[in-house]
């Protein structure tokens, strides 16, 4: 009958010696892995946006959101700067409105008299979930130096991170992509086929 192993061998040996579990709000994979919520914004916001510039007008905004599929639409100034974030919702409604009005109406129409709440690309997580609870918003433009836009932090990468997924890499993309401004977001967007097109102007 083989010995018993040595229960002192078991603990400093045995198979699952060194291992550690996930850590709490963070990834599993060694005792220094640092949890989501003190991790910097810029390691889990997405930087392949698509963006429209603040004196297009609400069609072309919407056109951007519907050939892109995105549900949040930076409004970006000649310099970079973010002046707020529309939603696929909003511009919707304001598209409602007879095709003569739609083109005297601009991006910038819509975020002109409201605060844009933003973070920047070095504030941990947790302070970007603080600042996304007290605006009620699920979407924050990240910024950098000069408050040029440097990215977008949504609550779906908030998930993503905290399922220990990585960073959103766009189809056909090898990675990660830093765009200049304005962002070339027209060339290489498919149309969608007739049937599944919504358009909001009646």
């Amino acid at each position: 009958m083989p010995d018993a192993p040595d229960a002192g061998a078991l603990d400093a040996g045995g198979p699952d010696a060194g291992a550690s579990g996930p850590v709490a709000g963070g990834r599993a994979g060694g005792p220094r892995a640092v949890p989501v919520l003190e991790r910097p914004v810029r390691e889990v916001m997405r930087t392949s946006l698509v963006t429209v510039a603040a004196g297009e007008t609400l069609l072309v905004a919407w056109e951007l959101l519907e050939r892109s599929g995105a549900r949040h639409l930076p409004v970006v100034l000649p310099d970079g700067r973010c002046s707020g974030l529309l939603e696929r919702a909003e511009v919707a409604v304001a598209c409602a409105a007879p095709a003569v009005t739609l083109s005297r109406r601009h991006a910038r129409d819509l975020v002109r008299y409201r605060r844009c709440a933003v973070v920047h690309r070095e504030d941990s997580v947790g302070r970007a979930v603080d600042v996304m609870d007290a605006n009620r918003c699920d979407a924050l433009p990240v910024v950098g130096d000069a408050g040029v836009l440097a990215g977008l932090f949504t609550a779906a990468d908030v998930v993503s991170a905290l399922a220990g997924h990585g960073l959103e890499v766009p189809p056909g993309g090898g990675g990660q992509r830093s765009y200049p401004f304005p962002y070339p977001v027209m060339p290489g967007l498919p149309p969608r086929p007739d049937e599944d097109r919504v358009s909001p102007v009646p």
